[in-house]
């Protein structure tokens, strides 16, 4: 015979880890220092400025 489970219970522990998981992404994605977030929006501002300068035509060229 099988072990005897409380429904309930499995039921709150599986809520209970999907919550841990979803706190997990969220410290990754928003749990960075000022200077983090400074370096990546200088970086990748840096990188469009790069390909802006690079591009044969300028977007006010366009127009014609």
């Amino acid at each position: 015979m099988g072990e005897i489970v409380n429904l309930r219970q499995v039921r709150k522990q599986k809520a209970r880890a999907e919550k841990e998981k979803l706190a997990g992404e969220s410290r990754a994605l928003h749990g960075r220092s000022k200077a983090e977030k400074t370096r990546d929006r200088l970086t990748s501002d840096k990188a469009e400025k790069f390909v802006a300068g690079h591009r044969r035509e300028r977007p006010e060229d366009q127009g014609d």
